[in-house]
C-alpha cells in the first residue's frame, strides 16, 4: 500500500473516532466527512478546538439557521482548518444572504456553495460568481428540470468559480450527457458527472478512460458506477495516472478501511466510503503529481480536482445524511 495513503486513511479512521465521541448525538455520515476534511488536510483533529467553533457559530446564526443543522459539524471542521474562523464564518454568513437574494433557495446544499464561493473568491469577487451561479443553474434547470435540485448549487457553484464560458459549458455538458447515458442510465448522479467532467475540460480521451476506470472497478467487484459515486469515477479518470493503478490502490485502500473501527461493512455502506475514500486519494495523487510539473497552470488544473471533489464529496454525504435522517423519522 501506498505509505501516505496508509497515513491518511489511519488519519481518517482516527479522526472519525475522536469527531464521534465528541458529537455522539449528530448525524455519524456528517462525523465522517469532518474527519475526512481533517485527513485530507493530513491533520488530526481537535475535538476541542472543534466543539469551540461549533459553539460559535450557535453564537452567530439564529435558532432555526442551516448553519446549526445537519450540516453543523462539517462546517465547524471546515471553518477550523481556516485561518481566520470567525472571518471566514463571517463572510460565509454574508455570501449565503447574497445567494438567497439571487432566489437560491434555502438548504444544506446552499450552505456548502456559499461556504466554496467565500473560500475561493475574494469580497470583490462574490457579487460577479454568484450571478455566475446563477446561470449556470438555470441552464442546467433549463436542460434538465426534474434532475436539476438543491443538491446541484454546489455544482453550480464550482462552475461559477471556473473561467468557463456558460454557454459553451452548458452545451459542452449536453453532449457529455447524451454520450454517456446509453451506458450509465438517467440520473442525478449522470448530470453531476457531467458538471465535474466540464470542470475538467474533458475530452474524448478523458470518457475514454472513465469507461476503462469502471471496468477495471467493476472486474475488482467495486461499483463506482452507481448514482452517488459517478462524480467521484469522473474525476479519478481525469488523474494523470494509469486506470490499473488507480484501481488497483483503490482496492487496497477499501481492504484496509475496512478493518478499521467505525469503518466495517455494518458501520458504513460502500458508497459513503468510496466517497471518503475517492477524496483522499485523489488529495494525495494530486500532491504527488505537482511536484513533477513545471508549469502553474497543469498545477492549478490539479489542483482544481482536489477541490471539486471534495465538493462532490459534501454534496454527496448531504443528500446520503438527508436520506438518512427522513428514514429514521419515517
Amino acid at each position: 500500500m501506498n505509505p501516505t495513503d496508509l497515513n491518511l486513511l489511519q488519519l481518517l479512521a482516527t479522526n472519525t473516532q475522536s469527531v464521534k465521541k465528541e458529537f455522539a448525538w449528530h448525524n455519524i455520515s456528517i462525523s465522517r466527512l469532518a474527519a475526512m476534511l481533517y485527513a485530507a488536510e493530513d491533520r488530526t483533529a481537535d475535538p476541542s478546538a472543534l466543539r469551540n467553533i461549533h459553539d460559535m457559530i450557535k453564537e452567530n446564526t439564529g435558532a432555526f439557521s442551516i448553519f446549526r443543522g445537519t450540516l453543523s459539524v462539517a462546517i465547524a471542521a471546515m471553518l477550523s482548518l481556516a485561518d481566520d474562523p470567525q472571518h471566514r464564518l463571517d463572510d460565509t454568513l454574508n455570501t449565503y444572504e447574497q445567494m438567497k437574494a439571487h432566489k437560491f433557495k434555502p438548504s444544506d446544499h446552499l450552505a456548502m456553495a456559499a461556504y466554496e464561493i467565500t473560500q475561493h473568491t475574494k469580497p470583490e469577487q462574490r457579487e460577479a460568481v454568484i450571478r455566475r451561479t446563477r446561470i449556470f443553474y438555470d441552464g442546467m434547470k433549463e436542460n434538465h428540470r426534474f434532475l436539476t435540485s438543491h443538491d446541484d448549487y454546489v455544482f453550480a457553484a464550482m462552475l461559477g468559480l471556473s473561467n468557463l464560458d456558460p454557454e459553451p459549458a452548458l452545451k459542452h455538458m449536453e453532449q457529455l450527457y447524451a454520450e454517456l447515458k446509453p451506458e450509465l442510465r438517467v440520473s442525478n448522479g449522470l448530470q453531476s458527472l457531467t458538471q465535474l467532467l466540464v470542470l475538467g475540460d474533458a475530452d474524448w480521451h478523458a470518457t475514454a478512460r472513465l469507461h476503462e476506470l469502471r471496468e477495471a472497478f467493476k472486474q475488482r467487484k467495486i461499483r463506482m458506477d452507481r448514482d452517488f459515486t459517478l462524480p467521484s469515477l469522473g474525476l479519478l479518470a481525469l488523474l494523470p495516472i494509469d486506470v490499473r493503478v488507480i484501481a488497483d490502490e483503490i482496492e487496497e485502500n477499501i481492504a484496509y478501511i475496512r478493518t478499521q473501527k467505525g469503518y466495517g461493512a455494518w458501520s458504513v455502506t460502500d458508497r459513503e466510503l468510496l466517497l471518503l475514500i475517492s477524496s483522499l486519494y485523489i488529495s494525495r495523487s494530486v500532491g504527488e503529481a505537482r511536484q513533477g510539473l513545471s508549469t502553474s497552470t497543469a498545477s492549478t488544473a490539479l489542483t482544481n480536482l482536489v477541490i471539486a471533489q471534495q465538493a462532490a464529496t459534501i454534496a454527496t454525504v448531504t443528500a446520503i445524511a438527508a436520506a438518512n435522517s427522513a428514514a429514521s423519522s419515517s
